[in-house]
């Protein structure tokens, strides 16, 4: 078990890394409705990211097992494209980054943010942690790297918990402070934000780069 969760930390890091989400949280947390939104996009980040990573490691979990110590040509295939997706990824946030004295653009929708009911902040919570291209690889990898880790249905759950808690602690830290400390926390973030959406892409950039040349190398490990 120790080794399954030893692969899946970097995965799980690279979900919590991600610049969007915490902006997303922070621009939340400065709004009129707080604490509303910000508890439903932090429930819907947890629940999302929850999703996935059992879809993926129910999905994985029925590839053929066969000798521990023998080769598994399925998952390395699976890991090496997973890895290769991450790197085309790296590649695209690195081009897409701002040049030197050019300011950062963010999505459209963080406009709307202000006016965001929890419901809805609920929803954008859940997309951005389930459907968004770079965690959903990031669950993909963790998923195959659980499901065909010979685990025990106990040991599986808590690698999945441990991934859940790593992957949401970006947005839980942020969402928990405020709501202990609303004032003291104020400025903090708007510091954090101010840095994030100017460096966003460049974070990305490295941070998928390193975890597809990890992916990469476990899928060479399993032949």
């Amino acid at each position: 078990m120790g080794s399954v969760i030893g692969d899946i930390l970097p995965l799980a890091l690279g979900v919590a890394i991600s610049p969007i989400p915490i902006i997303a949280a922070i621009l939340m947390l400065l709004s009129p409705k707080a604490k509303g939104t910000s508890v439903g996009f932090l429930i819907g980040w947890v629940l999302g990211i929850v999703v996935a990573i059992v879809a993926f490691t129910l999905l994985a979990s029925i590839i053929p097992e066969g000798d521990p110590d023998a080769s598994k040509p399925i998952a390395g295939w699976i890991k090496i494209l997973l890895g290769i997706g991450l790197l085309f990824l790296a590649l695209k946030q690195w081009r897409g980054r701002p040049q030197h004295g050019e300011a950062a653009v963010l999505p459209k929708w963080m406009s709307a943010i202000d006016s965001m009911t929890p419901v809805r902040a609920l929803v954008l919570g859940f997309l951005l942690s389930a459907v968004n291209p770079k965690n959903l690889l990031m669950a993909v990898a963790a998923g195959v790297i659980i499901g065909t880790g010979g685990l025990s249905g106990g040991e599986i759950t808590l690698s999945i918990v441990i991934f859940t808690l790593i992957a949401a602690c970006s947005v839980a830290v942020p969402v928990i402070a405020y709501l202990l400390a609303s004032k003291q926390m104020a400025r903090p973030l708007e510091a954090l934000h101010a840095w994030l959406v100017q460096n966003n892409a460049t974070v990305m950039a490295v941070l998928l780069l390193v975890i597809g040349v990890v992916v990469i190398g476990k899928g060479i490990g399993s032949f």
